[in-house]
């Protein structure tokens, strides 16, 4: 007697499947019992037996199959019946089942499984075992002597049938189980799957033979358990290794249920490698910048660039009538607009790269046009902005102050190219911004007033929900693919003009034009730096305060703000 391996229970925090001291049982074969009796046992099981009875040419056959199989079974010879009485021919009828349902091959390219014709085997409960472990499946009294005198015969037909389709016989396993776990129907409106009845075979009282006629075996068992019923034939074991093929049916979208979790950032330092790739890149770019000013100096120190200079000094003379000195109105404008757009290059980059907004903004009235808040924030700067620019540009025109920054000579181009060429070779132009800007200077400011900023209001106006949806024709003429394309490289020209703007005017006299733009005054004091400063910590304090705790109750003001 060989004891099955047991494996995973079948439920969570159950035990081991399946239980302790089951063992494979096959059907016992009568060794001490002599050969003509034997035979006269399968003469008299024959007509209970058909099956059997067919496989078999003669009792001396018969006798020799079952010596040779004797060595390789053993058991209990009555837990083995014939269905000699209608009780077992149900049986044999429940288990014979009908047709199972067919899905998908086990193996790429093979058949669908189960094979066709096979039925569902029901088995039958362990509490018919007798006391000596034997499966005994004779439902009642008076049938016994009828099932015992058919048991020996149909046995001998079983072994005989796994031994010549086998090179080793196999166990039969006893018809004894306990019932499945009933769950969802296989079709719509359908009974449970799988049908009420069926068990998991549980194999006991029996020695386990090779495993090699498993099948072979199992065929034999099905003529023995329902003789009345046609047999059902099972195919070859199929490779379960590979895996079932599919179709991939899902896939992640934009908005996926489950927030997908970030590679987390590298927290390696640089090697000293990179470190000294670093500075050799640092240090190329210094001796390219020193090369480039010594070459510089060198070709305006040539005699026609000389001339060159003189006739176009990087700055020409302003029409008659213009404005002299800068305003006060001018340093309010420069400082708000140097606060809005701060603030604007800030929210614009989140809004850029925030994937999973925080909050959300939704006009009265609009449930359709929520978007994040930190989208909100940017579009409402830009409007303050815009509001800033035009009165800005209105006041320009109405002082005269237009003059400034609008060329009225083509004399601005030569002397634009002077100016770069003299800032290059740090050496650097007369600078006298009160009166008149040089001419690369007129034209960096009107590129900005004039060109920069319409085509950044243009662009945003194309990307903000103000856009008018129904508008199709005009939808289709400016595509929001080329809104996007130009808006983020607009943002990128003016934080390159500001921080090169910034540094010009620390480095070309920061005392006298900071008094210039934050003073309002021709003079090298300290007030326009400390003004200057002053405007830094406000700057400061509204980069800090442009999160949604503060931003959410203004918000509010004009919509609902919600978290999701």
């Amino acid at each position: 007697m060989t004891t099955v391996r047991r494996g995973l229970p079948r439920t969570r925090g159950g035990e081991a499947w399946p239980p302790a001291g089951v063992v494979a049982a096959v059907a016992e074969v009568i060794a001490t019992a002599p050969a003509d009796e034997r035979a006269a046992e399968m003469e008299n099981a024959a007509p209970s037996a058909p099956a059997a009875a067919e496989s078999i040419s003669s009792p001396a056959s018969s006798a020799s199959g079952m010596e040779n199989a004797a060595p390789m079974v053993g058991g209990d010879t009555k837990s083995i019946s014939a269905s000699a009485d209608p009780t077992r021919d149900a049986a044999g009828a429940a288990a014979a089942g009908s047709a199972l349902r067919r899905g998908l091959p086990r193996i790429a390219g093979g058949e669908p499984w189960p094979p066709a014709g096979a039925a569902p085997v029901v088995m039958t409960s362990p509490a018919a075992q007798g006391a000596a472990g034997s499966a005994a499946v004779a439902p009642t009294a008076a049938s016994a002597s009828t099932i015992e005198s058919s048991a020996a015969a149909t046995a001998a037909a079983t072994a005989t049938a796994a031994a010549s389709s086998a090179p080793a016989s196999a166990s039969a396993p006893a018809a004894t189980g306990s019932a499945l776990r009933r769950g969802l129907p296989r079709v719509g409106g359908g009974d449970p799957w799988p049908p009420a009845g069926t068990a998991i075979a549980a194999f006991s009282a029996g020695a386990v033979a090779a495993p090699a006629a498993t099948e072979a075996t199992t065929a034999s068992e099905a003529t023995v358990a329902a003789p009345a019923a046609p047999s059902t034939a099972v195919a070859a074991r199929p490779d379960v290794s590979a895996p079932l093929p599919f179709t991939r049916t899902v896939w992640n979208g934009s908005a996926p249920r489950s927030a997908v979790a970030e590679p987390a950032a590298s927290k390696l330092r640089p090697t000293w490698l990179q470190a000294i790739g670093g500075l050799f890149a640092a240090a190329g770019l210094a001796v390219l910048a020193g090369a480039a000013i010594v070459l510089v100096r060198a070709f305006l120190s040539l005699p026609f660039m000389q001339d060159f200079l003189t006739t176009y000094p990087g700055e020409y003379h302003l029409p008659e009538g213009a404005p002299v000195g800068i305003p006060g109105w001018i340093g309010w404008q420069h400082f708000f607009n140097v606060f809005l757009m701060t603030l604007i290059i800030r929210s614009g980059l989140q809004v850029r790269t925030q994937k999973r907004p925080t909050a959300f903004w939704t006009p009265r009235g609009n449930p359709k046009g929520k978007i994040s808040l930190t989208l909100w924030f940017h579009q409402g700067l830009d409007l303050l902005w815009i509001v800033n620019g035009v009165i800005f540009v209105v006041l320009l025109f109405v002082t005269g102050q237009w003059m400034r920054i609008v060329p009225t000579s083509w004399d601005v181009f030569p002397n634009a190219l002077s100016a770069a060429l003299q800032y290059v070779s740090f050496d650097w132009p007369t600078e006298n911004g009160w009166v008149n800007y040089n001419s690369l200077q007129q034209l960096a400011y009107f590129t900005i007033v004039f060109l920069a900023a319409p085509v950044a209001i243009v662009t945003g106006f194309r990307m903000s929900g103000l856009w008018p949806k129904k508008a199709e024709g005009l939808s289709k003429a400016y595509p929001i693919e080329l809104a996007r394309a130009v808006h983020f490289p607009t943002m990128l020209f003016f934080t390159a003009f500001i921080v090169v703007h910034v540094a010009l005017v620390l480095l070309t006299g920061m005392l006298r034009n900071l008094n210039h733009m934050f003073a309002s005054q021709d003079a090298v004091t300290w007030t326009g730096f400390w003004v200057f400063v002053l405007s830094l910590v406000v700057i400061a304090g509204g980069w800090v305060a442009a999160r949604p705790l503060v931003i959410a109750p203004i918000a509010k003001v004009f919509g609902q703000v919600s978290g999701r």
